[in-house]
């Protein structure tokens, strides 16, 4: 696996599963539509069965762990077989479990200053969350002057009409998005639909 979350694939699905029976028949169509990596947001109890499902029963998926807000979240993912952490901000004793991880990670930030102290601590790639509601496109493209050497992976807000114009830009690798995955296709298992919008979205690439 690549060492770098942000070239594993342009798009990166942010799923929310409430049923960890889902997980499988999900991540198969995810794949199956050309997105092999897989953040499953540890926003409900099914999380970490889910990413253990996946993990173990669909060898063609990346799966990765977001929401991932503690050292203990770490433990917990790793233990699960998550391949990569993803948070929606970073503390310094949250940065320091990532690492021992020993997996790629993308901490959040949403700051000029974050991204500094980030890269003061030799993190150059990470999470730009929540994207729409912290400057967008026009945000990072400004940021890309003063501090090349930082990538993200523009999350939240993003659809597929507003993805390109983030892939566009120099210091973007990927995008997040759920689009892909949206709430009522989950829910009625409608899994061929999963798959045809995982298409659209990796032809971005």
């Amino acid at each position: 696996m690549t060492s770098s979350v942000l070239d594993l694939a342009p798009v990166v699905p942010v799923v929310v599963l409430e049923d960890a029976a889902d997980a499988v028949p999900l991540a198969r169509a995810l794949v199956a539509g050309g997105l092999p990596a897989i953040e499953v947001t540890l926003r409900t109890a099914a999380a970490l069965d889910a990413i253990r499902a996946i993990a173990a029963e669909i060898p063609d998926a990346v799966v990765g762990a977001g929401t991932v807000i503690s050292a203990r979240d770490v433990a917990d993912t790793v233990a699960a077989g998550a391949r990569f952490l993803v948070s929606p901000g970073w503390t310094d004793a949250l940065l320091n479990a990532m690492k021992g991880s020993g997996l790629p990670f993308l901490p959040g930030v949403s700051t000029t200053s974050e991204v500094v102290a980030l890269l003061e601590r030799g993190v150059t790639e990470m999470k730009f969350f929540p994207a729409e509601a912290a400057g967008g496109t026009a945000y990072l493209k400004a940021l890309s002057a003063p501090l090349p050497q930082a990538r993200f992976c523009p999350t939240g807000g993003i659809s597929l009409a507003s993805a390109p114009s983030y892939l566009a830009l120099p210091n973007v690798g990927c995008v997040g998005g759920s689009w892909m995955v949206p709430g009522d296709a989950v829910a009625g298992r409608d899994w061929a639909r999963v798959e045809r919008l995982a298409t659209e979205a990796a032809a971005l690439a």
